[in-house]
């Protein structure tokens, strides 16, 4: 057993027990006062004390103003500047700042439950682990929102993936967001500034290579807030699916094979596309097992929500997720064989 490379005394004591909560923003005037409620709300547990950075990324919507005066009425929040603008930047001006010896990752989409902070603590001390974190868990506003989260928590939409298991405690890949001794930073280093996307599943991939472990705790529960069209789906994860390359480039490997899966299928369809003039079989088989597959996981998907309503949306859905990811990692993997740098389209945010 390799020694956690945060390991460190979470028991608090002076100078000791200030937890640091992290989250990069920019444009969310609509959503950062609910953020801040929920995250300003969190219950910790005796003896620690909490701050909250928030690294705004040159927001032009009034999110900047409104952030300012929630400082001024509570010392615990900072906002932080961020002029690199997009989240892996942001994290690391927020982690440059922190003070405490655990850090916690927050997102402004999602809400946290009241022991959110303290159950990362908990899971801390009681796995020994360098990373943290609870199952990815979405709640969708809208008739497309429900079912693009309904997709999203079903195992057969997303390859089984243990971080959408809300049950499940142990071992991990990754986690959504994540807890960490602060220490951890020091020994691998922050968050890469040149994902625009995937900055997280890269930075705990090189967490596992460099020895570290990571830990999912049921406990720790949040709610995620999803795309709620087609068309934000499908943006998204062609920027998911254009920055796992670079990952791979970077390492040499994926954080899991289940993120190849999308670009192969795209792959097949575009073959079976330029052979149909000559011969229709392979595109009609292919067609026809992802429409049995597609009704097949859209059923799943709708029993897993108890909301069988969201059948009549669901293939869509499920496509625009795998068709998205699967499009943008083949040019992904374009610009990287061409050693060009990503264009300003695809290191925009897309909510």
């Amino acid at each position: 057993m390799h020694e956690a490379l945060g390991a460190a005394d979470l028991t608090p004591t002076e100078g000791r027990q200030l937890v640091t909560l992290i989250a990069p923003c920019r444009n969310e005037q609509g959503h950062v006062d609910a953020f801040c409620d929920s995250a300003l709300a969190q219950q910790l547990p005796p003896g620690w004390r909490m701050e909250l950075l928030v690294a705004d990324g040159q927001s032009d919507d009034g999110t900047r103003a409104r952030l300012d005066a929630r400082a001024v009425q509570d010392a615990r929040l900072r906002v932080i500047d961020n002029p690199g603008r997009i989240v892996s930047t942001g994290l690391n001006a927020a982690l440059a700042a922190a003070r405490g010896v655990v850090v916690v990752r927050l997102d402004i989409h999602t809400v946290f439950a009241p022991d959110y902070v303290a159950e990362c603590l908990a899971a801390l001390a009681r796995s020994g682990a360098d990373n943290v974190g609870g199952p990815w868990v979405a709640r969708g506003q809208g008739a497309w929102g429900r079912a693009i989260a309904a997709a999203f928590q079903c195992r057969w939409v997303v390859g089984g993936a243990r971080s959408r298991d809300a049950a499940y405690e142990g071992e991990a890949d990754t986690v959504y967001l994540g807890c960490w001794p602060r220490a951890v930073f020091a020994r691998i280093g922050g968050f890469d500034e040149q994902l625009v996307r995937n900055q997280d599943d890269e930075h705990n991939l090189r967490l596992r290579v460099a020895g570290g472990r990571i830990w999912q705790s049921a406990r720790i529960r949040s709610w995620y807030v999803p795309r709620a069209s087609l068309t934000k789906l499908f943006a998204q994860q062609y920027q998911y699916g254009y920055w796992r390359p670079f990952v791979m480039r970077k390492h040499g490997q994926p954080g899991s094979s289940r993120q190849l899966v999308p670009a192969l299928f795209v792959a097949a369809l575009a073959g079976g596309v330029l052979l149909a003039p000559w011969w229709r079989g392979p595109l009609a088989l292919l067609l026809a097992s992802y429409a049995l597959y597609l009704a097949g996981a859209s059923l799943a998907a709708a029993r897993q929500a108890q909301d069988w309503g969201l059948l009549a949306r669901l293939p869509a859905v499920i496509a625009a997720y795998h068709l998205g990811y699967g499009a943008g990692t083949w040019r992904g993997l374009l610009d990287v064989l061409l050693r060009r740098r990503a264009g300003e389209r695809w290191s925009r945010l897309t909510r």
